[in-house]
This record gives structure tokens, C-alpha cells and sequence, in this order.
């Protein structure tokens, strides 16, 4: 289905040996963090240490321009199981907020984990999910009494629960169901939880403010135990993977809880940083998961056989209070515009790091643009399964394996990139263009940070490689380079697709806004 190059015969690069594709099945890892922006590690100028993120890149390879396929959580995370932009699922703005919402994944429809099960593999997922499950609702008005905030006192939690992960191709799942600041906080085991909440609570956000968000709770659950929870039940699952004689390789989608809010590092970490804020604490928290994990691979002899990629869901959150990190210096988004939420850079642009020894050059760097959608060609790839895919499959993954045998070369024709309000961008080449007048379809700067000003009538057109900052808008000046652009997000919305295949049905008609709509009526139904 793709067309993607397969190195066919052994070849040498850089002094690094590379095997016939798809004659072994490496073990792999996939650790998302949730809300980290591309300044935010150590090597990338970030104020706390990053130990095991830095060994991730002076091990393997970094890759400068990776993109989430939206500036938010649900969306993302649906991108990256499906090889499929977001929005042409039903979710077209936001992200999923109730508890009791509709499962957004479609157990009919082959996703990445399912690939890999056909392929041979064992399917692991440990954190966060986000992506909603049908749950059977109580039938009385028990809880009348209580909040009802997010629905998360409509479910009945000593029934199963359908379409969550091990519906859609995870062989086992341990996991919350969205942020930990949306109830219900209670820990899920497959498809049951596994403890019926029986009191009401919330987390404060951070050490600034009291926010929270309360509903239903299990009587023992602590957000700030999550990310050792995490790292104590990924360590197991790769023991008990290598005592199993007969074991097959395995993939891990690990999502971490962090460090998005509320901002609760644990007893270990708490105050480590304290001159700056928790959330430099939960920053090294987070690094920390990562050391367990490439501990546990050393420890258990697999190192060398296992691929671990680290990535986040979206940029890091503007409403995060750390005055005293920002007074020093601290720019989470590096030298890009904007959050998450937005469509500017740094709603999107995401730390990435891929570490297989003996495979990838260690201490390398990647200019190639990859979007998190690619994970499922990539992989296919690798497993020289990538015929394998079928037509109504990863209609937007195209594979970035050839960038880890240190190729350079484009692999996508363009990349969409979409915000929490629906508001379109697409990037090709050096342009980017911004179907929207209003910032860049999310929500305000980064705290204490001056927004920078860019007049535009109808649309941002911006030159990455001159101003990868985003401050100057050419619409004025290249309205051929705007109809080409349009006329490119126009046909991939049509297409259903963006890979070569054959056209397909997006879950609704995806393009929200009004204004540009008049203007390009190319992007109408």
C-alpha cells in the first residue's frame, strides 16, 4: 500500500549495520509523555536535569521537526493508534471531558496495536488512555447528592466496560481514563476498574492555586503515586514478557500522566526543585519513568533488541503557574510560538527521541518533518509488513524509517496540523499556512509571556526557515502559495486520505470555519 523503500539486502551506514527489513521483530517501546514542550528536556536548553531523555538522545537519534497530529490530548492520542489525522474521526474540536463519554476508538477499525498483534506481537497499555469506553450507566438516582461533574456518577463500576483498550488491540491495559484532573480517579485493569469509587475528590492543579476538579474517586487513589505506578507496573510487565519461555515480542504504549495537571510529583521528588516550582519536580519525575524503563531493558538482557521512542501528545500547557521557571530563563516551547491548544509551532512541535542500539547512529539528529501519526508505517516497516496494511488502514502514516538509517530525505508531502478550537494548518516544505485570523485557534501565550503581534486579514502565512518564530505574516505577499496550500488541505479533507490508495469517508465533514470557508470554497463538502 505505501510506498515506502525496504532495504531488501544487509547494509552498512556510519558504521552501523542494518538487517534485511523485516528479519527480526524488535521489542518496542512508545513512551508519550502529556504536555511537554520541545524546550522542555535538559539537552534542549530545559532548567531541569533530564538525565535519561539526554542518554535517549546521546544513545540514538533526535529528531528537530516532530509534530503531534493535533495541539491537544484525545485527538493526538487517537492519531497515533490509527495512522489517520484526528479529525476525521467524530471528535472535530476539544477533547473528550465526561467520563461516560462515547469510546472515540472504533473496534472494527484496524488500529496499531491490532496490526501488531497480527504481527506477532504481545500489546501492552500502561497510563493514560483518553480516548473514552461504553460503560453500562447505574439505572437509580443514588448518587443524586453528589457533583456530577464530568458524568463520572452515571457509571456503574462493577460492570465491564466495551471499545477501551483491549477492545481495539491491547492483549492487556493498566490505566486511568483521561487526565487526572477528570474524574473518575480509580485505576482500570482491561476492561473493569479496579475499584468501585465510593468517595468525591479533586487534585489542586499546583502549589499557586486551589483548582480542582472533583467526582467520583476510589478511596485509597493519589495522583501523585501515578507515574511510580507506571514505571513499578512497565517494569513488570517486561520481566514477566522475558520469563515467558515461549514469550512473543512485545509492544508497550506507555502515556504518561505527566506533566500535565495538576502538577503532584511524588514523595520522592516533592521539593527536589523547590527553588523553581513542583513542576520542575514533576519534570524530573517524568525523566524518571523513562530511567526505570531503560534500567529494566538493561537489567533484563534486552536492550539491545528493543526500540524506545519518546514523545509528547501536544506542547507544553500555557496554564501552568511557574513564574520563578519562566523569570529564569525557562522556555518550554524553545524558539517557537506559541502552546499547546494552537496551531503555532508550539502547540505541535514535540520533543522526540528514538534510542535502538546497534541500530540507530547514537548522538544523531533527524531534520526531517515526522508527524505521530507515522508510528503505524514506521513500524510496518521495520516488521517488512507494510504490504500488510490494508486500503481503509493509516491513511496518514507514512513511514520515517529510512530517517533511522540516517536518510534525511522528506518523508511526508505535507503535514496537517489542527487546534483545540478545529482551526486548520498545513505545513509543506518551509510554508505554513494558518487558516485563521484569531492567534492560532487556542488559547492565550505562555504566562508572564508577552504575545507577539501579527496582523492577518484572513489567513497567517509563515516561512519557517526564515522565521521559524512566526512573526511575520506573508499573506499579503504570496497569495499564490495560499491557493496552494488551500487547494493541498482541500484534497487530503476530500481524499479521505493522504497516502496513495484508494478515497475514503472521513466521520463528518471536519472543516469548521466560516470565515476561510467563504473565501476558499474548495474546503466545503
Amino acid at each position: 500500500m505505501k510506498n515506502v523503500i525496504c532495504f531488501l539486502t544487509a547494509c552498512t551506514l556510519l558504521g552501523v549495520t542494518f538487517t534485511a527489513c523485516g528479519s527480526e521483530k524488535p521489542n518496542i517501546i512508545l513512551i508519550l509523555a502529556d504536555d511537554m514542550g520541545p524546550g522542555e528536556p535538559s539537552h534542549e536548553g530545559g532548567l531541569v536535569p533530564t538525565p535519561a531523555l539526554d542518554q535517549m538522545a546521546n544513545q540514538g537519534m533526535r529528531f528537530s521537526d516532530a509534530h503531534t497530529s493535533s495541539a491537544v490530548c484525545t485527538p493526538t492520542r487517537y492519531g497515533i493508534l490509527t495512522g489517520r489525522y484526528n479529525w476525521r474521526s467524530r471528535l472535530k474540536r476539544g477533547v473528550l471531558v465526561a467520563a461516560d463519554s462515547p469510546a472515540l476508538m472504533d473496534p472494527n477499525r484496524l488500529s496499531l496495536p491490532a496490526f501488531l498483534q497480527q504481527s506477532g506481537y504481545h500489546t501492552a497499555c500502561i497510563g493514560k488512555w483518553h480516548l473514552g469506553a461504553d460503560w453500562e450507566k447505574v439505572a437509580s438516582t443514588a448518587n443524586a447528592e453528589r457533583k456530577k461533574q464530568f458524568g463520572s456518577w452515571k457509571i456503574d463500576y462493577q460492570k465491564p466496560f466495551r471499545n477501551g483498550p483491549v477492545d481495539v488491540g491491547f492483549d492487556e491495559a493498566f490505566f486511568v481514563l483521561s487526565s487526572l484532573d477528570m474524574p473518575p480517579y480509580v485505576y482500570l485493569r482491561d476492561d473493569r476498574a479496579e475499584e468501585v469509587p465510593t468517595v468525591e475528590r479533586g487534585f489542586p492543579h499546583n502549589e499557586y492555586n486551589d483548582y480542582e476538579r472533583i467526582g467520583a474517586a476510589a478511596s485509597d487513589f493519589d495522583a501523585s503515586e501515578c507515574l511510580a505506578d507506571w514505571a513499578t507496573e512497565s517494569r513488570r510487565f517486561i520481566q514477566n514478557r522475558v520469563a515467558d519461555e515461549a514469550a512473543k515480542p512485545f509492544f508497550l504504549y506507555l502515556p504518561l500522566t505527566s506533566p500535565h495537571t495538576p502538577i503532584r510529583p511524588g514523595k520522592a521528588f516533592k521539593g527536589r526543585y523547590k527553588q523553581y516550582s513542583w513542576y520542575a519536580d514533576f519534570i524530573a519525575e517524568t525523566d524518571w519513568v523513562v530511567e526505570q524503563v531503560l534500567e529494566q531493558l538493561q537489567e533484563s538482557g534486552i536492550d539491545g533488541e528493543t526500540l524506545v521512542i519518546f514523545t509528547s501528545d501536544n506542547g507544553f500547557a500555557p496554564y501552568v503557574e511557574i513564574p520563578k521557571m519562566l523569570a529564569a530563563g525557562y522556555k518550554p516551547s524553545g524558539p517557537y510560538r506559541g502552546s499547546k491548544a494552537s496551531a503555532y509551532e508550539g502547540g505541535h512541535r514535540v520533543p522526540f527521541m528514538v534510542r535502538w542500539p546497534g541500530k540507530v547512529v547514537a548522538g544523531s539528529t533527524c531534520k526531517t518533518t515526522i508527524c505521530t501519526t507515522d508510528f503505524f508505517a514506521t513500524f510496518a516497516e521495520i516488521l517488512g509488513a507494510d504490504d500488510a496494511i490494508p486500503d481503509d488502514a493509516a491513511e496518514d502514516s507514512f513511514s520515517f524509517y529510512s530517517c533511522l538509517t540516517g536518510n534525511d530525505k522528506p518523508t511526508r508531502p505535507f503535514t496537517i496540523h489542527h487546534s483545540i478550537s478545529g482551526k486548520f494548518a498545513i505545513r509543506k516544505g518551509d510554508w505554513k499556512l494558518i487558516l485563521a485570523t484569531d492567534g492560532g485557534g487556542g488559547w492565550k501565550t505562555l504566562a508572564n509571556a508577552k504575545a507577539p503581534s501579527t496582523p492577518a486579514k484572513m489567513v497567517q502565512l509563515y516561512n519557517l526557515a526564515v522565521d521559524p518564530g512566526e512573526t511575520k505574516n506573508l499573506e499579503e505577499t504570496h497569495p499564490d502559495k495560499i491557493v496552494e496550500l488551500v487547494n493541498e488541505l482541500a484534497g487530503a479533507i476530500a481524499q479521505g486520505r493522504t497516502t496513495p490508495g484508494s478515497q475514503q469517508a472521513n466521520d463528518g465533514w471536519p472543516y469548521l470555519h466560516k470565515p476561510t470557508l467563504q473565501k476558499y470554497p474548495q474546503l466545503a463538502e
